[in-house]
């Protein structure tokens, strides 16, 4: 027998996203030089490349398992730092840094604790071996106040001398050298070593997946948008005297407007109009999916739309997006629908994408919009079973459509059984020892191949079969034409599909000839192999019988019918008789030495 490995998985893949800022938005050979570091990292995918001339910051996405994210991460931080001089940056946008911003995300199979340790982990890499101090923010911050960036980055570079001088400021990893000049001299504007001025600061930090998505409504009122918008969003709306729309704010004794708050929690929302679509539309980002999934937000932007007589007409995801929220949603309508959650992935997702209108507007194409898709180098979508992978074989197989089917696995389970009894031609005719016996071992594995590649095709062949049979049953029957031409196709749709399976039957049956022959004379430590595969001959020759069965038994002609029953009993018979010899010669192998 083969001897394998087999590791068990406790959780699914760890897969992460980092997010880098890089203070660089205008300097095109000077971006590549950086993602150039990121795409050197074997088993990270760099997602996305946005570069901003007024703000002169790039926003670069790369994903993939945790450890050669950190590593991609570091390099490029490392790039940033030799490339950018910070003391000639000028922008638009808040920056005190080369690489401004690095938040690591949790996209599945890692929790945001997780991915909080690895960025103070890096953090603490960047300003050891990079010699860039570091904050660490949000998830990763040490301390309640340093959770908001601002408070980090405030001030911004052009505050980098207080903020390395100044107790309290500081960064919560320094570089040595940075610590030594600084303690050394009295005088902050000579304290700073130039590596640091030319870098400044980095934010390492750890956040959930943000969201942006926007909800498509039946309106072009910017101003309705703008109220479903303060109606769901966690800040809310400020409260006016009466509960009127027009009377005056409420505030506070210090002037702060008193809010009413919204009803979803780590949401930010505003309405717009779109001159592209001729709509108006909800823009939301939310912040943390665990707290507020995408699900829940559509069903509750819709009940306010609703409320004030809108209508959600669908959802535009803007950006990438985890599986996870994509299946919850799925399985969530599935429940709302009393439906079994119990399919594919896949299916799960078709329902989300459906149930939220994802397509509204353009089509939604899961492997270019969802995170880990992106990194599968390609899917089981729309390629002959065969090509399938065992996966989604049998994920196809589960599925509430009726093909594949019982003719399908039958035809499958022979091709295994040939490929098991060829598995063991291959072994024997190399076995040591065993050198002169080798063509006589490739012959057989020659038949075994032959006999795979039938069986094979007729995977495929038995659902196309079946097709046919729901092709016929869709002809029109509006006049006695279409209803006797519907009849005849069906018989003959129907003919076919017993035929197809007897096929099955007739290819299977040589198998057992092999699997026989490789228990008596093969090596006799793959002769289990050999009695597993004509186990699956057994299963496929009678699972094909009784596809003849059942197909045959709806044939107008009698005779016909008859005969292909007779015909399925015969070969069925035959199966059972040569799975029960060759069992008993690989239980008189097993046990020669015993």
């Amino acid at each position: 027998m083969k001897t394998q490995t087999f590791v068990t998985m406790n959780r699914e893949k760890q897969i992460i996203e980092c997010v880098p800022n890089f203070s660089e938005g205008r300097n095109k050979d000077v971006i590549k030089q950086i993602t150039d570091e990121i795409v050197a990292v074997k088993g990270v995918r760099l997602l996305d490349v946005d570069p901003g001339e007024a703000t002169n910051r790039t926003v670069v996405t790369f994903v993939g398992e945790p450890q050669p994210v950190v590593e991609a991460a570091f390099r490029s931080v490392v790039k940033a730092g030799r490339l950018i001089d910070m003391r000639q940056h000028h922008g638009a946008h808040p920056r005190m840094g080369a690489t401004d911003v690095l938040p690591l995300i949790p996209v599945s199979g890692i929790t945001l604790e997780e991915c909080a340790d690895l960025a103070r982990k890096l953090a603490r890499r960047i300003a050891d071996e990079a010699g860039i101090p570091c904050y660490c923010y949000e998830a990763a911050a040490y301390t309640a106040e340093r959770r908001n960036l601002a408070v980090c980055r405030e001030g911004e570079y052009e505050a980098l001398q207080e903020k390395l001088t100044t107790s309290g400021k500081q960064p919560d990893f320094m570089p040595e050298a940075c610590r030594e000049a600084i303690s050394s001299t009295s005088e902050a504007t000579s304290s700073i070593p130039e590596p640091v001025q030319r870098t400044g600061c980095t934010a390492v930090g750890a956040r959930d997946f943000l969201i942006a998505v926007n909800f498509n409504l039946n309106t072009t009122s910017t101003r309705r948008a703008n109220a479903i918008a303060f109606d769901v969003r966690e800040k809310g709306r400020p409260m006016r005297e009466g509960n009127s729309l027009t009377g005056p704010v409420m505030r506070y004794a210090d002037g702060e407007p008193i809010m009413k708050q919204g009803t979803l929690k780590c949401t930010k929302a505003i309405g717009w109009f779109i001159d592209e679509y001729g709509i108006a539309q909800v823009s939301m980002n939310i912040t943390n999916l665990s707290v507020t999934p995408l699900h829940v937000a559509f069903d509750e932007v819709c009940r306010c739309a609703q409320a004030r007589g809108l209508r959600v007409t669908g959802t535009e995801i803007v950006g990438l997006i985890p599986k996870k929220t994509l299946l919850d949603a799925g399985r969530y309508f599935l429940e709302k629908q009393q439906r079994s959650t119990g399919i594919p992935e896949r299916d799960i997702i078709h329902i989300a994408v459906k149930s939220m209108g994802l397509d509204d507007l353009k089509p939604f194409h899961p492997q270019e919009k969802v995170i880990e898709y992106m990194l599968d180098e390609e899917t089981a979508a729309d390629k002959p079973l065969v090509e399938l992978s065992v996966k989604a074989f049998a994920e196809e197989t589960s599925r509430e459509s009726p093909a594949p089917g019982g003719g399908t696995i039958a035809a499958y389970m022979g091709a295994l059984g040939a490929a098991l009894a060829t598995m063991v031609a291959n072994l024997s005719s190399h076995k040591a020892g065993w050198d002169d016996r080798w063509q006589e071992f490739a012959r057989r594995a020659d038949q075994g191949q032959a006999l795979m590649s039938r069986l094979l095709h007729l995977v495929d062949e038995d659902t196309q079969a079946f097709n046919r049979i729901v092709q016929a049953f869709a002809m029109p029957q509006k006049t006695e034409e279409d209803r006797a031409l519907r009849t005849a196709a069906i018989q003959e749709a129907t003919l076919y599909a017993a035929q197809v399976p007897l096929r099955t039957m007739e290819a299977t049956i040589p198998v057992f000839d092999l699997c026989k022959a490789m228990a008596e004379t093969g090596n006799p430590n793959s002769v289990s192999d050999a009695g597993v595969g004509a186990l699956a001959a057994r299963a496929a020759v009678w699972g094909a019988g009784l596809n003849v069965k059942i197909n045959a038994r709806t044939l107008t002609d009698r005779t016909l019918a008859a005969s292909l029953d007779a015909q399925a009993q015969t070969l069925m018979g035959q199966a059972e008789a040569a799975e029960t010899e060759i069992t008993a010669i690989v239980e008189k192998v097993i046990h020669a030495d015993a």
